[in-house]
């Protein structure tokens, strides 16, 4: 599995996240219910490579349409289909493809009701247009940024050719109510209330205007965050987007095409509706992008957005190059040779897209967020509760739990969706074995009416308790009652009075999964990457742990818990030829605080070595740390110390 599921497995009647998506969710179902592969992931994984496949297709059709049929409609569908977000995005359970699907049905609507003959020719495709608008907005609501252009275009038209009366506009604005009667899905399933996890309370109407407007995550926004980035920043992003991955002779042929289309007032007029519909979404989704697109996974996020932009940049350059052909073939003739070289060129476009993309976009063999997943969950005690923070560890575990069927004796709680007023309401008659002692956690202020603390709800569930990653911050009720000890990617709540016994949990954390990735090795923006780098430094949890306890520790008890803890990081590192920078800091500051406790059994000088090597090393890897200057200073020091003991054991 190579994707994070934003929702639980559709085999339930569950709401996904806002806006709801009812379309994919149900469409999902269907595919479930008549495709039923080798896991819920992949079945969904084929139905979103079919909407990919259709976008292509109507993308190619739209260019045959205006145009005609030959090698500028390949190139549009070919290379919309080959480039690397989009085939990306069409082999994950993802909306981003039928979002895809939909671009190009009404691009190709549009296409048709621009060039029909007849006023009831267009008529009939201004019907089939308003239905498909409703019904796309029930999956992105970013296409409203192009539905809010055809409309009126489409109405101006009409009025135009006289075809605009007041029962044709009933009926359209009939077909595109028609076509939002997918969101009927999240009032009934809310009610029904069967799933085990759902998203949101819709049996109101302002519980359904909250879901429908994403007001918990920000209307208009991509993130409940007040970060934002610059508008020419963004833009310049997308257009090095469109450099690097549509490439260059992409984006000449849709310049050409923009010019060439000047020389005919028909063609001009859908040329520039494709232009102002890419222009205002690039501008408006730039405004709103308010992530740091600096961080790899939030530029991943971000660029998935563009995908609707490239669209109507490769049919421009379809276009293009069919009206080059055209234009060449009327004043020099010779067809058969400029159609014959704009076939080649498509076909070279084509294919070299393909090798340049097909090593990061092939999924064929990406399991690694399945196993991290299936790791976390069977390393876990019998009848856990595991409260989950954050995409990763959510969307996973739900998933195993929920979609796989995997450890059942679980139970499952979002610490963030635990904030919200809907969650113990909607979800506590699906956690039987869960205690909620109040409507919703508020990290900040605990004492308002119905509300608990994280402290509250920890001493109302007796059974083993683990977080998976951190606990929200806000809340610091748990830290006089409750420790956090390291498992793994999580930590367990125990009761601070609770005994502990430093070498009994090394050993009982020490092997927890079975983990053979390499180190650094998908790429950075990928949840592939998160989740490799996240076992990797579960590897040093407790040895990081040990030596956190001992820095604050009675001297008595400090040099034992220096020396577990830099038994532990040598065992590691020893292990492993690659690995993370961090490692080498943490294990050489080991090596030095177990030096001044007197080496308790180990030699001065294996001691000084192992930390001098290790800092450098370090700073090899690292040289831009803030500490760097404090680490010379340290190794000088070693050094010194170390010829010092030498001298004197040759004495």
């Amino acid at each position: 599995m190579s994707v994070v599921l934003r929702a639980l497995c559709p085999v339930e009647t569950q709401v996904a996240h806002p806006p709801g998506y009812p379309l994919f969710t149900m469409m999902s179902s269907l595919m479930l219910s008549l495709l039923p592969l080798s896991s819920p992931a992949h079945s969904i994984n084929v139905l979103c490579a079919v909407f990919g496949a259709g976008a292509s297709g109507a993308l190619c059709f739209t260019v045959c349409r205006v145009a005609e049929p030959g090698p500028g409609a390949v190139l549009a569908g070919g290379v919309f289909a080959v480039s690397r977000l989009v085939w990306q995005w069409s082999v994950v359970a993802e909306v981003f493809s039928l979002n895809n699907l939909f671009v190009g049905v009404l691009f190709s609507l549009s296409a048709c009701f621009h060039c029909a003959d007849t006023v009831q020719q267009k008529k009939k495709f201004a019907l089939w247009g308003a239905l498909f608008c409703g019904l796309s907005l029930c999956n992105q609501h970013t296409l409203v940024l192009y539905v809010v252009v055809i409309i009126p275009w489409a109405l101006l038209h009409l009025y135009t050719h006289n075809g605009l009366s007041f029962f044709d506009l009933v009926s359209l604005g009939t077909c595109f109510l028609a076509g939002f009667v997918p969101y009927m899905y999240l009032p009934v399933s809310s009610y029904l209330n069967r799933a085990r996890w759902s998203w949101g309370d819709q049996t109101s109407v302002h519980g359904l205007l909250t879901h429908l407007l994403r007001a918990e995550y920000g209307t208009f926004s991509l993130a409940k965050t007040n970060e934002s980035l610059n508008l020419l920043e963004m833009l310049r992003a997308q257009w090095n987007h469109c450099v690097n991955d549509l490439t260059v002779p992409v984006l000449a042929l849709a310049l050409l095409g923009m010019l060439l289309s000047l020389r005919s007032r028909l063609r001009c007029i859908f040329v520039c509706l494709i232009v102002t519909m890419v222009s205002i979404y690039s501008v408006f989704f730039a405004w709103r992008a308010n992530l740091n697109i600096e961080k790899p996974l939030l530029l991943g996020v971000v660029e998935r957005f563009w995908l609707q932009a490239d669209a109507g940049v490769c049919v421009l350059a379809g276009l293009g190059l069919s009206w080059l052909v055209c234009c060449l073939t009327g004043h020099l003739g010779k067809g058969t040779v400029w159609n014959t070289g704009a076939w080649i060129l498509t076909a070279g476009l084509i294919s070299h897209m393909i090798s340049l993309n097909h090593r990061d976009c092939d999924q064929s063999s990406n399991d690694v967020v399945d196993r991290f997943s299936r790791e976390v969950v069977l390393s876990l005690p019998q009848g856990s509760l595991v409260l989950t923070r954050g995409d990763l560890p959510g969307n996973t575990l739900r998933y195993q739990h929920y979609c796989q069927s995997l450890r059942p004796d679980l139970s499952l709680v979002d610490q963030e969706m635990m904030t919200y007023n809907w969650y113990v309401a909607k979800l506590q008659r699906h956690l039987p074995g869960v205690t909620f002692p109040g409507h919703r956690w508020d990290p900040v202020n605990a004492v308002e009416k119905k509300t608990f603390s994280i402290e509250q709800f920890l001493k109302r569930n007796l059974q083993p308790v683990f977080v998976c990653i951190g606990l929200t911050e806000g809340d610091p009720s748990w830290e006089g009652s409750f420790s956090r000890w390291p498992w793994g990617v999580c930590e367990q709540l125990l009761p601070v009075k609770t005994p502990f016994d430093p070498k009994k949990w090394a050993q009982k954390t020490h092997n927890l999964y079975n983990w053979s990735e390499p180190h650094d090795s998908f790429h950075p923006g990928s949840w592939e990457r998160v989740a490799n780098e996240e076992m990797w430094q579960a590897r040093m949890k407790t040895a990081f742990f040990l030596f956190d306890l001992a820095e604050n520790a009675e001297k008595e008890q400090q040099g034992r818990l220096y020396e577990i803890s830099y038994k532990l990081y040598c065992q590691i590192v020893d292990s492993q030829v690659d690995y993370p920078a961090n490692w080498d800091k943490n294990l050489a500051l080991a090596a030095e605080r177990l030096l001044q406790s007197g080496g308790r059994g180990y030699g001065l000088d294996s001691l000084m070595s192992r930390s001098i090597r290790h800092f450098s090393r370090y700073l090899k890897r690292e040289p831009s740390d803030p500490q760097s200057k404090a680490i010379r200073s340290i190794i000088t020091h070693l050094r010194k110390e170390r010829e010092k003991f030498r001298d004197r054991q040759k004495a």
